[in-house]
C-alpha cells in the first residue's frame, strides 16, 4: 500500500529501449513552440505584443505544455 503510486502504468513513452516520462515530451514541444512563436512575431516585427517578457514566454511554455499533454496523453 505504501508503494502504491510506483506502479508499473506509469505514464512514460518506449524510446529506443529506454522509458521517459510523457511530461518531458510536452515540456520540451511548449519550449520549441515558443521559440517558433517568438521567431514568427520576430520577424513580422511585433515582440512588443507580449510584453513583459518574463511572464509571457514561460506562460506560453506552460500553456503549450499543457495543451499538448491534453491532446497527446489525457
Amino acid at each position: 500500500m505504501l508503494l502504491s503510486g510506483c506502479h508499473s502504468r506509469s505514464p512514460s513513452i518506449n524510446v529506443l529501449g529506454a522509458y521517459f516520462p510523457d511530461w518531458l515530451f510536452c515540456i520540451t514541444g511548449g519550449c520549441l513552440t515558443t521559440v517558433v512563436v517568438y521567431m514568427i512575431l520576430t520577424a513580422k516585427k511585433k515582440a512588443e505584443w507580449l510584453t513583459p517578457y518574463i511572464l509571457t514566454y514561460p506562460l506560453l511554455i506552460a500553456l503549450f505544455s499543457m495543451g499538448y499533454w491534453a491532446i497527446f496523453f489525457n
